[in-house]
Parts: structure tokens; C-alpha cells; sequence
């Protein structure tokens, strides 16, 4: 008998990934046709979804953008290094950058740098606002480095199930 990966307090088999595999392609696509595809019935995968909702594998149901139809087209990389190590100070960070609607995802990392960040903005004169808002407007910000992203080869939020 195989051991069944456990995901917070969820158990997930091989037809809750199964599941997981066809949603992260596409979250439209039917129960039903989800349940041909698996062999389960409609309501079976309308519970194991509702199961893994509730206990947060599924984080969200969204739609992917793209940044440029939107004219928001310049991504950026950013390392920040920061001056102290005090906890509460890596908080606030933490909570600034999150908050700020133009820093697509946040990472705490190893290394030299503190944080790496993933920031789309319109412009770069709307990138130097932001700067002056998260990094020259916080103390604790002793350096950033930016990369500007020249084309968008491969961006993907799915997660490998195998």
C-alpha cells in the first residue's frame, strides 16, 4: 500500500491530484467532464473539491492576467537587503510589501538579499514611486537591487503533482 502525501490536515490521493491536475490547467472545466476523465461521479469530485477548498489546497479561483493586454507591461526583479535582523522589523516589511498592489509575489530568501520580489508596473517613473514608498521610505531597507525583465518567456503558477 503507498503512503498517501499529506498536504496541511488534507490526505490527498491519486484522484485528488488527478483533480488538482485538470483545475490548475483550467478551473473551468466541468465537474462532470472531470468526473469522466477520472472515473468518479459529479458529485465524488464536487466533494473532494469542496474537501480541498476547505482545508486550503485550493487557495483561490482566478483569473490569469496578462500584464500587457492591461498596459502593465514592465516586470521587474527585486533584491532588498535590510539593516537589521530584529523580527518585528522583517514583519513590517513583510506586511509593506504585501500590501502594495504592484509587488505580484514576495519571497523571504537566503543569501545576500533579504527578499526578492516580483513587481509589475506601468511604468518606470510608477516603478521609482513605488521605491520611494517601499525601500527609501523604510529605514530598514539598506539596499535594493532591480532587474528589468525583457520578455516574459514562461510564468506559471501551477504547482508539479508528480
Amino acid at each position: 500500500m503507498t503512503e498517501k502525501p499529506k498536504h496541511g490536515s488534507a490526505e490527498l490521493d491519486r484522484l485528488d491530484l488527478k483533480i488538482l491536475d485538470v483545475l490548475q490547467r483550467d478551473n473551468k472545466t466541468p465537474q462532470r467532464t472531470i468526473a469522466e476523465m477520472i472515473h468518479l461521479s459529479a458529485p465524488a469530485v464536487q466533494r473532494r473539491i469542496k474537501r480541498m477548498e476547505e482545508f486550503g489546497v485550493i487557495q483561490a479561483n482566478v483569473a490569469l492576467v496578462d500584464p500587457a493586454k492591461v498596459d502593465q507591461s514592465i516586470t521587474l526583479f527585486v533584491e532588498v537587503e535590510m539593516e537589521s535582523e530584529r523580527a518585528e522589523l522583517y514583519e513590517a516589511a513583510k506586511r509593506s510589501f504585501s500590501a502594495a498592489p504592484e509587488v505580484q509575489q514576495c519571497y523571504y530568501v537566503t543569501g545576500e538579499a533579504d527578499f526578492i520580489l516580483i513587481i509589475i508596473v506601468r511604468t518606470m517613473p510608477d516603478y521609482e514611486a513605488l521605491t520611494r514608498k517601499l525601500f527609501f521610505g523604510n529605514n530598514n531597507v539598506k539596499r535594493f537591487r532591480t532587474f528589468v525583465s525583457m520578455e516574459r518567456v514562461k510564468v506559471g503558477l501551477s504547482v508539479p503533482l508528480e
